[in-house]
């Protein structure tokens, strides 16, 4: 199993970004994104269920929206009106359970972290 994430750059405050996070090797029930900054080892943003349910940090809602294309098995992250404060390595992980959860030890895989950053 691979989780695979992209996207990452550098974008102006107000700007948008959006992540992508293929998995192979098999689908999963749900997914998240975290980010990880020198204050916050690993910080919930978002997650995503079947039958697209989804779950936000409240440091992102209504600016980041995460979708899925199943039959593509990979997972994105819509980010606008970027703050320099969501800074970071944004990394996307994933469930064999559906039930939302925040605590990054309770997902199984994870794939490798890609940098945004918000800057003028």
């Amino acid at each position: 199993v691979q989780l695979q994430a992209s996207g990452g750059g550098l974008v102006q405050p107000g700007g948008s970004l959006r992540l992508s996070c293929a998995a192979s090797g098999r689908a999963f029930s749900s997914m998240g994104w975290f980010r990880r900054t020198p204050e916050k080892e690993r910080e919930f943003v978002a997650w995503i269920g079947g039958v697209s349910a989804t779950y936000y940090a409240d440091s992102v809602k209504g600016r980041f929206t995460i979708s899925r294309d199943n039959a593509k098995n990979t997972v994105y992250l819509q980010m606008n009106s970027l703050k320099p404060e969501d800074t970071a390595i944004y990394y996307c992980a994933a469930r064999y359970s559906g039930v939302a959860v925040t605590t990054p030890t309770m997902y199984d895989y994870w794939g490798q972290g890609t940098e945004v950053t918000v800057s003028s």
